[in-house]
């Protein structure tokens, strides 16, 4: 709601905006609403006058109609999909991680989560080439692990090199610090956190529950807002500078003793995808084998499964041994 001031258009005098606001007329909306005949008479204002910046105004603050047809081209145009690199878990978020999105990772510990977020910011940094800001809140980031993967992928030493400086990881141990450091990236357009002042493609925050989760619940009674501002920053930086954000998760069980992710109803809205990570707990099933369900998507059919190898073996041999995609009862 616009307050109507001197100098908001031409011709808004402040001798006009007393006038007006003798017959409560203060708002942008309470003078394109009124009429202006009536309203000129009893402001004992020139009408022509009146009916100039009422034009003026509509021309300034009304919401001009956009058909479907060009929101989607405007769409398309500004979005990109990053593969993961894991033929699975790209399966189940229709190709990969969409920028202007938060994607969540949600598993208990042990599951991959963290195996999984390094493993992707390796993928976009050697396979697509683009910047990642990786921001580590349990020290769960390895760098001689994200060597390993590199040199799976190419003996090239400066090919690795040149990957390793595409990821810029910060570490941050508590909810003030997350948050300062995401208000910091995008005070400054995020280029101050990349190479060379490049572009940044990807956000990883692992994780999210581990600085956020200690402040709810109890007697602390801004756990809730830090985590709401948060979810606010992440979302700015997904939206503003059309980047992927990627954040993991703890689970909790519900009613049912179903495995479902942390953090509330309030962060369930959150993000725009959610993949649940969880052991293969099946006879003969190797222990790096883990199952991705998709419980939450607005692009495909949720509780969709795939199986895959934290020991990165190839989508093809799992499927030779595994059963791949199945879809789960939703009734048991």
């Amino acid at each position: 709601m616009v307050l109507l001031r001197e100098g908001l258009c031409p011709g808004l005098t402040v001798d006009m905006v007393k006038a007006l606001q003798t017959e409560d007329i203060r708002t942008v909306e309470d003078l394109v609403s009124s009429d202006s005949e009536e309203l000129a008479q009893k402001c004992s204002l020139s009408y022509k006058a009146l009916v100039a910046v009422r034009r003026v105004l509509l021309a300034q603050h009304t919401a001009f109609p956009v058909s479907g047809a060009d929101l989607y081209e405007e769409l398309l145009s500004s979005t990109s999909i990053l593969s993961t690199g894991n033929h699975s878990v790209d399966k189940l978020l229709d190709s990969g991680l969409y920028t202007g999105e938060i994607t969540e990772l949600a598993g208990g510990p042990g599951t991959g989560k963290t195996q999984l977020c390094v493993s992707v910011a390796m993928n976009i940094a050697h396979e697509l080439k683009q910047n990642v800001l990786y921001i580590d809140t349990n020290g769960g980031m390895c760098a001689s692990r994200l060597l390993q993967m590199l040199q799976a992928k190419t003996t090239n030493t400066v090919e690795q090199m040149n990957a390793l400086q595409r990821i810029r990881v910060f570490r941050v141990f508590d909810v003030f610090s997350l948050l300062c450091c995401l208000q910091n990236l995008r005070a400054c357009g995020l280029q101050k956190g990349s190479v060379g002042g490049g572009s940044v493609k990807a956000v990883m925050v692992d994780s999210v529950s581990a600085v956020v989760f200690c402040m709810l619940g109890g007697k602390q009674t801004e756990g809730m807002s830090l985590m709401i501002q948060v979810a606010t920053e992440l979302k700015m930086i997904a939206k503003d500078y059309n980047v992927a954000v990627l954040v993991t998760n703890h689970v909790t069980r519900d009613g049912n003793g179903q495995l479902k992710a942390g953090l509330g109803q309030t962060w369930s809205h959150i993000p725009r995808t959610r993949i649940l990570l969880q052991r293969a707990n099946r006879p003969g099933a190797p222990t790096s084998l883990r199952t991705a369900t998709l419980t939450k998507s607005s692009r495909q059919p949720c509780y969709l499964m795939e199986e895959f190898d934290l020991c990165e073996q190839s989508a093809e041999e799992l499927k030779s041994r595994f059963s791949g995609k199945r879809k789960l009862d939703t009734t048991a």
